[in-house]
C-alpha cells in the first residue's frame, strides 16, 4: 500500500525556502452565516501568525449527532485534520474510537488546561480520564418575543420584560392564545408560540420541569424522572390543545422539523412573524442583527410552571480525528481556536459565550442584550457528558416528536427512551 503523506509545499519567505502544512478543518453545514464568517477570521488569523500552517475551511453535511461522514472517512484514512464537534458528543465519539487523545500532546506541552475552561465544558471533553478535545463556544437560552405582534393581539409586551422575572406557563398559554390565527379553512396562518421548535427541545422543558437526566450514583440515564416525564407532557398537552395535526401543518408550512439549518435566516417563521415568541440562544442576537426583521423584539426568561429562572448551556469542541496525518500541526491549531485569541472571535462576532475562563471575565465583551444572557449562566443547566450523548439526544429527540403528534403518551416514549439507550450506558458503568 502507497503510504500516504502530507501535503506539503514549497514557501519563500524572506529568501528562505519551508515547508507548508496544509490542514483540513470540517465545519458543519447547519453552522449559520454569521458563526461561519467568525470563524473564518480566527482561521485567517492563526494563518497569518503561522506562515508554515494553513488551515482550510471545508463545510460538511451533518447535524449534531450525525458522524457517519466522519466515521467513514476516519476508516477510509481520508478524514479532517480538525473536526468542529458538538461537545455534549465527544465522550460517544472517544467510546467509538474515531478520536484522537489529546492527553499526550498536553503532557508534551507542559500544560494543564483543567483550570482554564468552564468545568461543565471541560467535562464534556473527557472520557474514561482522557481529554479528547477542547472546548470552544457557550451559549445560554431564553424566550424571544415580537412585540409588534404581541401588542396587535392586545397583550401588553412589558408583561414579558426579564425587569418583571419569569413568566409562568399558565401565563404563556394566555399570551400565546391571543396571537393565534386562522384561515377560513381553519389552518393556522400564525401563532403565538410552537414549544418544541428552534430551541424547544426536550432538555429545555425537562429543565425548566426541573427534571434530571443522568444519576450518576447509580449510573443511570433517566428520562422518566418526574420532572422530564412533566416537561415533555408541556409539549403533550400544548399540541393536543391547539390539534396535533394542524399545528403539524402549520410546522411543514413555515419550518422544517427537526431543523437542518438548511432555511436561510429571513425565511424562519419568527423573522416572517408567523410566530410570536421562540426559544433561542443568545446567538441569535447577532442573526436578528443581521437579518434585521423590521419589527420590535425583546427577550426575557424561558417560562417555567414556578417562575424560576432557568436555562441550558452548550457548546462545540475542536477534535482531531483518530489516524490524522498532521497531528502536531492539527494540534497547534486546536490550541490556538480552542484558547484565548480563537474564542475571541466568536464571541465578538457571533455574540457567543467562551468557555475560556478568563475571556467571561472582560466586560468589555459583553454589552446590550448579551448581558442579560450572561447573567443566566449562573441558573443555566449542561446535559450530562455520557458516552452514549448522542444516542440519549437522538431517542429524546423521537420522544419529543412523539409528544407534538400525540403518538405516544409522555410515560410510554420516555420509557422507550430508557429501554433504548440503558444498556448502552450499562456498558460503560463499573
Amino acid at each position: 500500500m502507497r503510504r500516504l503523506i502530507p501535503i506539503l509545499l514549497a514557501v519563500t519567505l524572506g529568501g528562505l525556502a519551508f515547508a507548508q502544512t496544509q490542514l483540513t478543518f470540517w465545519v458543519p453545514s447547519l453552522m449559520n452565516t454569521v458563526e461561519r464568517a467568525a470563524i473564518q477570521k480566527a482561521v485567517d488569523a492563526f494563518n497569518s501568525q503561522n506562515p508554515d500552517i494553513v488551515v482550510n475551511i471545508q463545510v460538511v453535511p451533518g447535524s449534531e449527532t450525525e458522524a457517519t461522514k466522519l466515521m467513514t472517512a476516519v476508516q477510509s484514512g481520508t478524514g479532517p485534520d480538525i473536526y468542529y464537534l458538538d461537545r455534549f458528543t465527544v465522550a460517544q465519539r472517544a467510546a467509538s474510537g474515531l478520536l484522537t487523545d489529546l492527553t499526550p500532546y498536553m503532557q508534551k506541552e507542559g500544560v494543564d488546561l483543567s483550570s482554564d475552561y468552564l468545568p461543565f465544558a471541560w467535562a464534556e471533553v473527557q472520557f474514561q480520564g482522557n481529554v479528547y478535545g477542547l472546548p470552544f463556544d457557550t451559549d445560554a437560552r431564553a424566550l424571544y418575543y415580537n412585540k409588534d405582534m404581541l401588542q396587535a393581539a392586545g397583550v401588553d409586551p412589558s408583561q414579558l420584560d426579564p425587569m418583571n422575572g419569569p413568566i409562568s406557563i399558565d401565563q404563556l398559554i394566555q399570551i400565546a392564545d391571543k396571537v393565534n390565527k386562522t384561515d377560513s379553512t381553519g389552518a393556522y396562518t400564525q401563532l403565538g408560540f410552537v414549544p418544541w421548535l428552534a430551541q424547544g427541545w426536550g432538555y429545555t422543558w425537562g429543565f425548566a420541569y426541573h427534571g434530571k437526566f443522568f444519576d450518576k450514583a447509580t449510573c443511570q440515564v433517566t428520562p422518566t424522572d418526574p420532572g422530564v416525564v412533566a416537561g415533555y407532557k408541556f409539549v403533550y398537552d400544548w399540541a393536543k390543545r391547539l390539534d396535533p395535526q394542524k399545528v403539524q401543518t402549520f410546522v411543514n408550512t413555515y419550518w422544517e422539523w427537526p431543523d437542518k439549518g438548511d432555511m436561510p435566516d429571513s425565511q424562519r417563521p419568527f423573522m416572517t412573524q408567523h410566530v410570536a415568541m421562540t426559544v433561542q440562544g443568545n446567538w441569535y442576537l447577532s442573526t436578528l442583527a443581521s437579518v434585521n426583521p423590521g419589527f420590535q423584539w425583546g427577550v426575557t426568561y424561558i417560562p417555567t410552571p414556578d417562575k424560576s429562572k432557568t436555562s441550558w448551556s452548550g457548546g462545540w469542541s475542536l477534535v482531531i480525528p483518530k489516524g490524522d496525518k498532521n497531528p502536531d500541526a492539527a494540534y497547534k491549531f486546536v490550541r490556538y481556536m480552542a484558547g484565548e485569541q480563537g474564542q475571541r472571535f466568536v464571541v465578538e462576532g457571533v455574540q457567543l459565550f467562551p468557555t475560556w475562563k478568563a475571556l467571561l471575565d472582560d466586560s468589555s465583551l459583553y454589552s446590550g442584550q448579551l448581558v442579560f444572557f450572561k447573567d443566566l449562566l449562573p441558573y443555566s443547566n449542561s446535559r450530562p457528558p455520557l458516552p452514549v450523548g448522542a444516542l440519549y439526544w437522538d431517542h429524546l429527540a423521537t420522544a419529543l416528536q412523539a409528544m407534538f403528534l400525540n403518538s405516544q403518551t409522555p410515560e410510554a416514549a420516555l420509557q422507550a427512551v430508557h429501554d433504548a439507550v440503558q444498556p448502552q450506558m450499562a456498558t460503560f458503568c463499573k
